[in-house]
């Protein structure tokens, strides 16, 4: 049986895609005002010989499954999850790049959302577990992404627990916490010596981080607020601590 496709929707999400990766796109969809925008993406897929098409609105909105398309709509492979090899931690640690983890994000538009802020904040890779509450990068986390997806490499490990714990002598390993932590703060590393880049940790919506993951971060962090409501948002808290970490730098 053939593999599923992936439908890409939005103008953004399409063209940091046709950026990307141009000969991803396997057939493409449009309505007549977003086709007066698209002059070279149809140029570059006539020249392949690919699909692209003005259709009717109704007939994008069934191709897309959603009236949320924004117009267009890209048909591609979905990527390939894996875990991160080793030397490609200690290479990534090597040259100071942060990472973002999410433990058991299950709502996609969350998911989108924090690719966003991770894009937005130069953060080039994300690791998710293999859980299944754990929401995927499907086409409603690809739309709100707004083109976040193509600059954010996203990996999936099997343990996020056992990851952190391998992550640890080359990152500072800083989990997110509701209540019960300290402020965040971009003090020396433990121990001193050379600092090490920050590996930032968030929570599940309800839940936060599952305690096996709380264990393994190095320390944890909480954003104060003002007391009316407990928690942020997990794609805010993931904007605020990583302008706290990352956009200071």
């Amino acid at each position: 049986m053939p593999a599923k496709k992936l439908t890409i929707c939005g103008l953004a999400a399409v063209r940091a895609l046709f950026a990307r990766d141009a000969a991803a796109i396997e057939r493409l969809y449009f309505d007549y005002p977003t086709g007066r925008k698209i002059g070279v993406i149809c140029k570059v897929l006539a020249g392949a010989r690919k699909i692209y098409r003005c259709v009717e609105p109704d007939e994008l909105a069934r191709i897309a499954g959603t009236a949320h398309h924004g117009g267009i709509v890209a048909m591609t492979a979905p990527r390939e999850l894996r875990a991160p090899r080793p030397e490609e931690v200690q290479r990534w640690s090597r040259a100071g790049d942060p990472l973002l983890l999410v433990d058991r994000i299950g709502n996609a538009h969350n998911l989108g959302a924090v690719v966003r802020t991770a894009a937005f904040f130069g953060v080039k890779r994300l690791v998710i577990p293999d859980h299944p509450q754990q929401a995927l990068p499907g086409e409603a986390a690809y739309r709100v992404a707004e083109g976040g997806m193509e600059h954010v490499e996203i990996y999936r490990v099997t343990s996020l627990a056992a990851f952190i714990r391998q992550l640890r002598p080359a990152y500072t390993v800083i989990g997110s916490a509701v209540r019960g932590a300290a402020p965040p703060t971009r003090g020396p590393a433990p121990g001193g010596g050379k600092p090490r880049p920050v590996a930032l940790v968030l929570g599940n919506e309800e839940q936060g981080l599952a305690p096996e993951v709380a264990a393994a971060c190095e320390r944890l962090v909480m954003i104060p607020g003002g007391g009316a409501v407990e928690s942020l948002n997990v794609s805010a808290a993931a904007a605020v601590l990583c302008w706290e970490y990352f956009g200071r730098r």
